[in-house]
């Protein structure tokens, strides 16, 4: 891989294998309404779709990484996006509520495999300089642009084909990415004795005490939160997640080092980035149901609906991160935080009949500036100040909190909004009156989450300027 030309193609292989990953997120929640009068979808179960490929994402994103290490990186990136377009293949042609969540769950398990090993790749191939900035730069450009092609695709596809076409259009992407990766990428691990340990122990424990957790929570609109079920729940959560840690902290060579958390910047930015993940997650799959089934859009209408937001989000990191470098990650976080609260309270106040330039055009735009300020400042807080050995550990952390803390977010948010809904229809609201009130609780929550997030920024976040090249290495994670 020392030919120049080589190693751009081999980008390109990797990049293409990411965007495919980055497009599944937003695709999906645009065909939501579609699969749920397809497949016959509870409210409570359509959360699930979204949630089983954020758990198993995110849960075994670090095992992934690890395993990427020992095995080989090339390796688990192949037997990862094979598994992605499998899953994929197969979710096209589900035919009820659990074989599709089941997919979903699998589809996470690939992603968790291929995304870290593509990294671990991109960082080997580019050594340290120029070239690599530029190639964790493209990286990093595949979160926005990924997100907001995939929300108007999602459109595309469910209005002209059928939501079936938002999973077969993932095989042609892993067909090309799988033939290409052998030409153009050589093999690569870790050196032998180091980190020789696949802690699948803890993996499976977190992942499970995870899914117990959120399921609880889901439960709780109908079954009540003091029902047996429910208590249940959050008691084999508490268990498995208590067995998580004392696994964790006797490992030889733990996924997640117990001491990381001693670092301020790290722990602070894992509950920043947690909060983020759920006041985002939980506000794109309210907006996505609320814009086609209040506001009557087609899928493909709602997609486009999306675009400012994806723009705004897109302007706002380029620009976020010259001015993290000027004023640093504190002011950046707090700044973000501030501007997304108030974008979701504006979002709030849309009811039944707003139109869309004037009750949700501005909350969209607003969310989307504030969004990637979150997220860019807390990702280079989280591994500045940590040894450099624990870098990609701490990389790991980060980008695990999100997706965990998305689907803690979806499910808490979600359920308010369902049995606000449900409250409001039982009193005698029409139904589009019932779902916009369950929308307007639904974004308070999460205002409240953006709320919480400015809090802990102000009491707790460090401060730290760093360069340019800490900048695109933390935008890429």
């Amino acid at each position: 891989m020392n030919d120049s030309r080589s190693r751009w193609l081999a980008l390109a292989v990797l990049a293409l294998a990411q965007f495919m990953v980055v497009l599944d997120v937003t695709i999906v929640n645009v065909a939501l309404p579609a699969i749920q009068t397809d497949l016959g979808f509870s409210a409570e179960g359509l959360q699930w779709v979204v949630n089983s490929y954020t758990l198993t994402f995110g849960g075994l994103l670090l095992l992934g990484g690890r395993m990427s290490d020992i095995l080989g990186r090339r390796r688990l990136f192949l037997i990862g996006l094979g598994l992605f377009a499998a899953a994929s293949l197969a979710g096209g042609f589900a035919t009820s509520e659990g074989s599709l969540i089941a997919i979903r769950a699998i589809q996470g398990i690939g992603g968790a495999l291929l995304s870290p090993a593509a990294l671990a790749l991109l960082t080997v191939i580019f050594p340290a300089g120029r070239d690599r900035n530029i190639a964790l730069g493209v990286w990093g450009a595949l979160a926005g642009i990924g997100g907001t092609l995939g929300v108007v695709a999602g459109g595309v596809l469910v209005d002209g084909l059928g939501w079936e076409w938002i999973f077969f259009v993932n095989v042609p992407f892993a067909v090309v990415a799988i033939l290409a990766a052998p030409a153009f990428i050589t093999e690569s691990r870790r050196v032998q004795g180091e980190h020789s340990n696949f802690d699948v122990a803890g993996a499976i424990l977190g992942t499970a005490g995870l899914f117990a957790l959120v399921g609880a929570v889901i439960r709780t609109e109908a079954a009540g939160w003091g029902s047996t079920q429910v208590l249940a729940l959050f008691g084999s959560a508490v268990v498995l997640i208590g067995a998580f840690l004392f696994v964790e902290a006797r490992a030889k060579d733990p996924l997640v080092p117990l001491r990381l958390f001693r670092v301020r910047g790290l722990s602070v930015s894992a509950i920043a980035l947690a909060l983020n993940g759920g006041a985002f997650l939980g506000m794109f799959f309210l907006t996505a149901l609320y814009l086609q089934q209040v506001h009557g859009d087609s899928a493909l209408e709602a997609g486009t609906h999306f675009l400012p937001m994806g723009g705004a989000a897109i302007l706002s990191a380029v620009i976020g991160a010259q001015l993290v470098t000027r004023f640093g990650t504190r002011a950046a976080y707090l700044g973000g935080s501030a501007v997304g609260a108030v974008g979701l309270l504006l979002l709030s106040q849309a009811g039944a009949d707003a139109t869309f330039a004037g009750g949700l055009l501005p909350g969209l735009i607003v969310f989307g500036l504030g969004l990637p300020l979150v997220g860019v400042a807390n990702q280079i807080a989280a591994v500045a100040e940590v040894p450099h050995e624990d870098a990609g550990a701490a990389s790991g952390v980060i980008t695990t909190a999100f997706q965990v803390g998305g689907a803690l977010g979806l499910a808490l948010i979600s359920t308010t909004a369902t049995t606000r809904t449900g409250d409001l229809l039982a009193a005698g609201a029409v139904q589009t009156d019932a779902l916009a009130g369950g929308f307007e609780r639904g974004m308070l929550i999460a205002a409240g989450l953006a709320v919480a997030n400015l809090v802990i920024g102000a009491v707790r976040a460090p401060r730290i300027r760093p360069d340019a090249a800490m900048v695109a290495e933390a935008s890429a994670a």
